[in-house]
């Protein structure tokens, strides 16, 4: 089946879809000239001539050609395919890092990425050359028997147009239930990331058998859905299947009756018999290709709706140089969250460079939306927020990234060494320095104690780790990080009263005189080394002072 969108996709690959295409044109010449060599030794051993040797001969030479053909036909197929994922999946990549996080589906995305791309390569590489040679070799072939018997021919002829058209009545309802089979798959995938993502809380609420049920309904489901799909699919490969069994047996039997009568010799039977062959390998090639590739194909829509999304991330701009230093302005910025109405409000702050700002308010008043804002996961409905003077909207994403950095609640811990994963920020980090700002951060003991140190793997998302841990080794890799602007976004949280003091104490001296420290917090504790303070209710900046959060505004923190 040929599908408008993935044409166009196929253009990207056009010259080698078109290379693969014609090696398979003349590895179809080559079985037909192995046929034609196989006849015409038949015809001298019948008659005795002295070309036998030179017959076999020539089957040698085309069988080693043959080989030849194939194992590059092979090989530039796998580079093809190769070249597919590879352009596709940093399509994909792009697409999805425009998707902010609130829009995203991670199961589902990873499904197309991986099941669709690996179906559409099969698609492209084999599927598309393949049919290249349905469309030329069939035809030459049926013109080659009727050269030898008309009878013979006209019958092959049928039979082909009958195996490859026939079959095609069937595509369109192939490709609607696949793509509901699809979307089944997807909606699977995407619950069975969420449920391994969440399997403690699962276990704490006891619901994983209720999880697992569900999970188990809707694998059954696609099941049924797969088992529709192939017996539809059956069906069409039995047409085809009767179509050359019955169009090849037809072409010998006039072949025999024409030798019978007189009106032929046996050679030109076993040529027709041979070609016969020839005739409808393609046709069956182009069935197994058609399977292959037919997970890509019902995977086209969410393919084409990846790449069709709109961003939904903020469009950076082109300024390539970080912040020059880390006065932090809020400039009227206010930003409303659609699905609740609530954020914040015309929201005015400036924070000097290397000072320290504690933030302080209850639940829900919008401090770490402060915290999205400047990293521009979100973009004010109004107002402007600079970093050493320059909208941040001018920067570009690197820019961005090393002018300010952010450490969440629950930070993202990758399944890499702790060593690389501190150096997330700073790649060329020195291990010296890398171990310096795990002492920052209270977490070398801990690093220390795992069974490889720094070298250690951790599991998914620091699994291994307590919540503690986990925060503190996310303010270590930020400390590394040459950004003028640290915010800490409930950063030490999982943290007793101590340890939090101790650390953010040691955080704000590693940043005196050059780095901007901005601490979002509820305990006013966590603020005792603050230049000063804000708090926030409401959306908007209720209250602010000079120097340390004081005790009375801990009404403001429940």
């Amino acid at each position: 089946m040929i599908h408008r969108r993935l044409l166009e996709l196929a253009g990207a690959v056009s010259g080698a879809i078109a290379g693969v295409a014609a090696l398979g044109l003349l590895l179809s010449g080559l079985h037909i000239a192995f046929a034609m060599a196989i006849a015409a030794a038949v015809a001298a051993i019948v008659s005795g001539g002295p070309g036998v040797v030179g017959s076999v001969a020539v089957l040698g030479a085309v069988a080693a050609a043959r080989a030849l053909v194939v194992w590059v036909r092979d090989t530039t197929a796998a580079r093809l395919g190769a070249s597919v994922r590879v352009r596709l999946r940093a399509r994909l990549l792009t697409r999805a890092v425009g998707i902010s996080a609130t829009d995203r589906d991670s199961g589902r995305i990873a499904a197309i990425a991986i099941d669709g791309v690996d179906g559409l390569e099969a698609y492209f590489t084999r599927y598309l050359p393949q049919l290249i040679v349905v469309l030329v070799v069939p035809a030459t072939v049926v013109a080659l028997t009727v050269g030898r018997d008309p009878t013979a021919g006209v019958a092959l002829g049928i039979a082909a147009a009958v195996a490859v058209i026939a079959p095609r009545a069937w595509d369109a309802r192939l490709l609607r239930t696949g793509r509901e089979r699809w979307e089944r798959f997807t909606r699977l995938s995407s619950d069975f990331v969420e449920s391994l993502e969440h399997i403690p809380l699962l276990r704490i609420f006891g619901a994983t058998a209720r999880a697992a049920d569900r999970l188990s309904a809707e694998g059954d489901a696609l099941r049924r859905d797969t088992m529709g799909q192939l017996r539809l699919s059956l069906v069409e490969t039995a047409v085809s299947a009767l179509a050359m069994h019955l169009g090849a047996a037809a072409a010998v039997i006039f072949a025999t009756l024409a030798v019978s009568g007189g009106d032929g010799d046996g050679a030109a039977a076993v040529a027709v018999l041979l070609l016969a062959r020839e005739c409808f390998r393609p046709v069956q090639d182009l069935g197994a290709c058609w399977h292959a590739g037919y997970l890509g194909l019902s995977a086209v829509d969410g393919l084409d709706e990846l790449q069709r999304s709109s961003s939904t991330a903020p469009r950076m701009g082109g300024r390539p140089r970080p912040a020059p230093t880390g006065l932090l302005e809020f400039e009227g910025v206010s930003f409303t969250y659609p699905a609740t109405g609530r954020g914040v409000r015309d929201v005015r702050l400036r924070v000097e460079a290397a000072e320290t700002l504690a933030v302080i308010g209850p639940s829900g008043a919008g401090k770490s939306t402060l915290a999205r804002l400047v990293e521009r996961d979100i973009d004010p409905d109004a107002g402007i927020i600079r970093i050493g003077g320059v909208d941040i909207r001018d920067f570009d994403r690197v820019a961005l990234s090393a002018s300010v950095a952010v450490v969440p609640q629950d930070p993202v811990l990758f399944a890499w060494s702790v060593r690389d994963n501190l150096r997330l920020c700073r790649p060329s980090a020195a291990d010296a320095e890398v171990e310096q700002a795990a002492r920052v951060a209270d977490v070398h003991d801990v690093i220390a104690g795992l069974p490889e140190g720094y070298d250690t793997v951790l599991s998914e998302n620091g699994g291994q780790l307590s919540g503690g841990q986990r925060q503190r080794l996310a303010i270590a890799r930020a400390l590394l990080s040459p950004a003028p602007v640290l915010i800490l976004d409930e950063a030490t949280s999982a943290l007793d009263a101590e340890s939090e003091r101790r650390i953010v104490d040691a955080v704000a001296t590693a940043a005196a005189g050059w780095r901007t420290v901005v601490v979002i917090t509820h305990r006013a504790s966590t603020g005792a080394r603050a230049d000063h303070w804000v708090a926030i209710e409401d959306g908007r900046v209720a209250a602010r002072g000079r120097g340390p959060v004081p005790t009375s505004r801990g009404a403001v923190l429940r």
